[in-house]
């Protein structure tokens, strides 16, 4: 219970305060290459729920060009999603912005991932759980799958880390996660063909049950 009130977020601050400090190197190269490579803004800003459903701006590096067609329309996803901005994926180079949030106190360092402000009104009561606790940097879902779990058995990690909070938990989904980066493994080019759109599946689970 003190590490769930207390020690947690003390962590939180000191770990990625000192992260930012060791990483700020990093986070200079990483920020000039995207400059170079994918253009100008360097950051992704969008909203996401985070403690108790508060929005919060979360940032991460960008990985996708601004290229259009003719009609002055984003090309999709895929076609944007260049080798480097794969390479920031794959490595979680991308993330690291999201230490800000977690120093500022927007984020954990774990936690459920913060998801799109959309999807709020598809979950059920039992995952709305996952909003009881700071989103994280990575999560139990994250470090068992990544992007590769179905929606039903991600939401469902995230529920299982909310009731089981502790120290070593926490321990136990880091060491998972750096397992996973250094594999590489787990890791979608494209998020939203790997995982579909939650609101839509549950659209159209829900569809379903009435037509039946």
């Amino acid at each position: 219970m003190f590490y769930r009130k207390f020690g947690k977020r003390a962590l939180d601050i000191l770990l990625s305060g000192l992260a930012i400090l060791v990483l700020s190197p990093v986070l200079l190269v990483v920020a000039v290459l995207v400059r170079v490579k994918l253009g100008s803004p360097v950051l992704f800003h969008q909203e996401r729920p985070g403690l108790h459903e508060k929005i919060f701006t979360l940032c991460k590096f960008r990985t996708m060009t601004d290229a259009r067609d003719e009609k002055g329309e984003l090309l999709p996803d895929s076609v944007r999603l260049t080798s480097f901005g794969k390479f920031l994926r794959s490595t979680s180079l991308d993330e690291l912005p999201e230490l800000f949030n977690i120093f500022k106190g927007d984020m954990s360092i774990i936690g459920p991932r913060p998801l799109l402000v959309s999807y709020l009104p598809w979950y059920t009561e039992e995952e709305r759980l996952r909003h009881t606790v700071r989103p994280g940097l990575t999560g139990l879902a994250q470090a068992s799958g990544r992007n590769f779990l179905d929606w039903d058995s991600r939401l469902a990690k995230d529920v299982e880390y909310v009731k089981n909070l502790s120290f070593s938990m926490d321990l136990k989904v880091l060491f998972m996660t750096v397992s996973a980066v250094l594999d590489r493994s787990g890791v979608a080019e494209d998020t939203a063909a790997s995982e579909g759109n939650l609101a839509q599946i549950r659209k159209e689970k829900a569809d379903g049950k009435c037509a039946g």
